[in-house]
């Protein structure tokens, strides 16, 4: 069975181990541990056991502005809503700490995000702060072919 917990500073090797190939390839923005722990807080594992076969991290950019960072399901496991359960658990870890309009994320995959209520923006609408913290680290910067999508938590009148 498959558990959602929050991360510990203890689980960032095997977190580390898990997006190895996919930083390699340029999908997934390599983070050092220093940064992992600092953050360690934004993160949730997917758990069978004690095997760590997922994560992704919520990141507050404002209170009106979240993001999803850096999910990762294993490859033994995709298919089975595993990455579904944790983009629903930090939608609703952004709601409960009162994000008030929306919450971003930027990714090869769309397809996935839209069937769970996001919408495709233009990248010209991410906020510039994010631009210089985190695009900036990235093998592909400038030239990225990311979509960016938002899930409107409220509709702003």
């Amino acid at each position: 069975m498959i558990t959602l917990v929050k991360a510990k500073l203890d689980d960032i090797p095997a977190m580390q181990a898990l997006v190895v190939g996919e930083v390699k390839d340029g999908i997934i923005l390599n983070r050092s541990e220093d940064e992992v722990a600092t953050n360690i807080r934004s993160y949730v594992l997917a758990k069978e056991g004690e095997r760590i076969v997922g994560y992704t991290a919520l990141h507050i950019h404002s209170r009106r502005v979240a993001e999803i960072r850096s999910l990762i399901v294993d490859q033994a496991y995709r298919g089975q809503k595993v990455g579904q359960r944790m983009v629903e658990f930090t939608l609703n870890e952004a709601k409960a700490l009162s994000v008030t309009e929306e919450v971003l994320v930027l990714t090869y995959l769309p397809q996935f995000f839209e069937k769970l209520g996001f919408e495709e923006i233009t990248k010209e609408s991410i906020p510039e702060h994010k631009i210089w913290a985190d695009c900036i680290k990235c093998i592909h910067f400038p030239v990225c072919n990311e979509i960016a999508l938002v899930y409107k938590l409220k509709e702003v009148s």
